[in-house]
């Protein structure tokens, strides 16, 4: 059993399989578009077809750096292969990008003392609150004790928003009053939290991207208050993007990432986008790995990244 076998019968009985198939379909059924008769036995795999699998490669909304370094990849893996026509040529490239992504690491090492704190940050609009709903119901699964922060204390709903969530997932939240210093929000989080043996702090952030200064001096102030408070803290930052935006989602990640050290991002909203390919220029563009993906609404559908059953989903075979 060669390599990619190994990995579609490990996708067969994967517990997420069915929400990454069907999360990742508007992407599946565009890629399909994008790839039509690039397999077929009639393609003679000369320079043309190269390029006709770089341009599907970007159509999909990987970047034309990032899809030039997969397809000299790809190239290499079929020569290394000794493949001269179409029959696998397909399960090459799914091999090629699984490899080019590598390996995701754990999302957070938990604290050896006190609350592990994960900061939150993204730009109002892609689904940061709802996703940190999501987060605590994971680790509440996990039978860790969940608190949530509010943070935003700029935007009149977010706070309402996030405690309405905490009730209905029953995990305890920290908020104070619409437009307070967000710092000081914090510092009384932290504080509560360590009273009640909180496990895992989630904090919401504020959604505002005005300018890289800006973001810098705020982030800045909340990182000084709350290692003051607990000692390392915060002990991960996670970036959240929306997956619709594609290359937007980048150059918004690139202001946070020169702000403050994004240690993993969570992409959003997939299951509303055929260009999952972002995956791929995220990696290769920003050096952050995905740690979580967004494949659906319900509170279930936020999913660790798994690159393998990512690229196999998205190539349209389900490996019943």
């Amino acid at each position: 059993m060669g390599f990619l076998d190994k990995l579609k019968a490990t996708f067969s009985v994967n517990k997420d399989k069915n929400v990454y198939i069907e999360g990742l379909k508007k992407s599946r059924d565009y890629l399909d578009t994008q790839f039509l008769d690039l397999f077929a036995q009639s393609r003679t795999m000369d320079e043309s077809w190269f390029d006709d699998i770089l341009f599907a490669l970007v159509s999909s909304d990987v970047s034309i750096e990032t899809a030039g370094k997969i397809i000299d990849l790809f190239k290499r893996a079929l020569k290394e292969s000794k493949i001269e026509d179409n029959t696998f040529a397909k399960e090459v490239l799914v091999q090629t990008l699984i490899d080019f992504y590598g390996e995701t690491p754990i999302d957070v090492m938990m604290a050896l003392d006190g609350p592990t704190v994960i900061l939150v940050v993204g730009v109002n609009g892609v689904g940061k609150t709802t996703t940190i709903a999501k987060l605590s119901k994971k680790y509440k699964s996990e039978g860790l004790n969940v608190g949530l922060v509010a943070a935003d204390t700029f935007r009149a709903g977010a706070i309402d928003q996030l405690k309405l969530w905490a009730q209905k997932i029953d995990v305890k939240c920290y908020f104070g009053s619409y437009q307070q210093d967000p710092s000081s929000v914090l510092v009384d989080a932290l504080r509560q939290s360590k009273a009640d043996k909180i496990d895992i702090l989630l904090c919401d952030t504020a959604g505002r991207l005005t300018n890289k200064s800006n973001l810098m001096n705020e982030l800045a102030k909340m990182f000084r208050v709350m290692d003051r408070e607990i000692s390392g803290a915060p002990h991960a930052i996670w970036l959240v993007l929306d997956a619709t935006i594609g290359q937007n989602g980048i150059n918004q990640a690139k202001q946070f990432i020169e702000a403050t050290e994004v240690g993993g991002i969570i992409l959003t909203k997939l299951d509303g986008s055929s260009k999952g390919g972002v995956v791929l220029s995220i990696k290769d563009q920003l050096d952050v790995k995905v740690l979580f993906v967004g494949l659906g609404e319900k509170e279930d559908d936020l999913k660790p990244f798994n690159p393998q059953s990512y690229f196999l989903s998205l190539f349209g075979d389900h490996y019943d």
